[in-house]
């Protein structure tokens, strides 16, 4: 298959372009490296060196034999959008393009709005020119399980069927997401649900709990194919910061009680559900959905597996939640529609080695300060 990934210079978008080039499908790139000055604006980087686009990809010709084209620009302009689909002509496209942390899109107005315009108006210039250049494209679209938010009920895989006055119908399982980030992800199931049934595109909408894991098989072959490790308060995620804060020897800080409840998914698992999806493509029309996640965990949980698998002392602080959100709430999510197709899921507690890192000390590049001790201590992270 020729296979386009949008925003493929990301955390996850670029293991899945290798993964997908090493499974023999013809991958392009496409980047307008947005993520990469996100960190100049917050004055953050990855923890894992992260090496130029331009430079992973003459690795992965080195290690591999095989190329992947790379394409600069930004969805959010439609002509740029149009031409790209047109000189590319993929069977599918994996769209990872947009701004994806909650907290970035509450620091303010103005990153409200460019996280909503960015997010939707690239998207619907994707459905617009998945229309107009063919049809039969299959759009494989990143979601989040942060769409549903925490409802009292079990949690379909996007679909409800709803009895009302004694009749019956299938609508789109009910949205309460907790930031503006999330309902960008709200607005664009909608949009690219409406295009399905009003324009007959094929799409998956795949609703991804949080990935954890830096690293998968093949991008383990070259320490220039590595993708981020981000552990700060904006794009890191709560299990590295907990790491982190196990090798430095602070506690790890849990909000509140630390019942609030997650879905977790491996990095290795997150890039074989976009191949699983890319090779069974969605009907002619269809709006198909797949909560994308294997287990679910809650804060407090996920830090007393970070505790366990750490080989040094280590301690759980309860702070003050600052966040506004249900600490207490029901939720079993239904996820099975990707095991269906064939995934063999990874569990946290199932590789310790996934979370455990090395006890091991290492003096700071000169000039550099102290945090950046932490880099090789984290090397086992995979």
């Amino acid at each position: 298959m020729r296979v386009l990934v949008l925003g493929g210079d990301g955390y996850l978008g670029w293991p899945t372009a290798v993964y997908l080039s090493d499974r023999g499908h013809t991958v392009g790139i496409a980047d307008n490296f947005a993520r990469r000055n996100y960190d100049h604006e917050l004055g953050v980087e990855s923890l894992v060196p992260v090496q130029p686009l331009h430079v992973r990809v003459a690795a992965w010709t080195e290690v591999s034999g095989r190329q992947i084209d790379t394409f600069c620009g930004d969805i959010s302009d439609a002509t740029f959008t149009r031409e790209l689909l047109q000189s590319f002509r993929p069977h599918a496209v994996v769209h990872f393009a947009e701004q994806r942390s909650a907290p970035y899109s509450m620091i303010d107005q103005a990153h409200a709005v460019y996280t909503q315009r960015n997010n939707v108006i690239g998207t619907l210039n994707l459905l617009f020119a998945i229309a107009e250049t063919d049809r039969d494209i299959h759009l494989v679209k990143l979601g989040t399980m942060g769409e549903y938010g925490t409802p009292n009920i079990d949690i379909e895989e996007g679909w409800l069927t709803v009895e009302h006055n004694g009749r019956h119908d299938r609508v789109l399982y009910p949205k309460r997401p907790g930031s503006f980030y999330h309902l960008s992800k709200v607005h664009d199931s909608h949009n690219i649900e409406f295009a399905c049934r009003a324009w007959g595109l094929r799409a998956t909408d795949l609703n991804q709990g949080v990935v954890y894991g830096q690293e998968i098989a093949a991008s383990g072959a070259d320490p220039r194919l590595a993708t981020r490790f981000d552990y700060d308060a904006i794009f890191g995620t709560v299990l590295n910061r907990f790491i982190v804060q196990a090798v430095l020897g602070h506690p790890l800080t849990v909000y509140g009680s630390g019942q609030q409840t997650r879905g977790l998914i491996d990095i290795r698992d997150t890039v074989e559900c976009i191949r699983l999806a890319c090779e069974n493509p969605a009907a002619a029309g269809e709006f198909r959905v797949f909560n994308q996640m294997t287990e679910s965990m809650s804060i407090e949980q996920i830090a007393k597996t970070v505790t366990a698998c750490y080989p040094g002392p280590s301690e759980i602080e309860y702070l003050d939640n600052p966040r506004v959100e249900q600490e207490s709430h029901y939720y079993n999510v239904v996820h099975t529609g990707l095991v269906e197709l064939g995934l063999q899921p990874h569990r946290l507690g199932d590789t310790p080695d996934r979370v455990a890192v090395h006890h091991r000390r290492t003096a700071p590049p000169p000039g550099q300060p102290g945090r950046h001790a932490t880099h090789d201590q984290l090397a086992p992270i995979r």
